[in-house]
């Protein structure tokens, strides 16, 4: 399986949303490697940060579960390295 490691940026503007935004995060917590958060309640904003290390199936997934969430923004960036069988390559981008 090949894996990726990067970051989601969750940013939640309602409240009421949070309980919904942790149980998804608990569902994949075998592949978090850090989170923190920083609530923001005179704007009503929380921000969420992850560190995630999985295959691209599980982060989209993941990220597109806390999409579909009410009041909730979703922005990821994925490490150009891949990790395939303990060997990682980076891959080629043409610009």
């Amino acid at each position: 399986m090949e894996k990726r490691i990067g970051t989601i940026s969750i940013l939640v503007y309602d409240k009421t949303s949070v309980a919904e935004v942790n149980r998804l995060l608990s569902e994949y917590s075998d592949f978090i490697l850090a989170r923190y958060g920083l609530p923001l309640a005179d704007r009503h904003l929380n921000i969420i940060s992850i560190i995630i290390e999985t295959s691209t199936n599980n982060i989209n997934a993941l990220t597109g579960n806390l999409g579909r969430i009410k009041e909730v923004e979703v922005k990821t960036i994925l490490s150009k390295h891949i990790e395939n069988e303990n060997r990682i390559k980076t891959q080629e981008f043409h610009r």
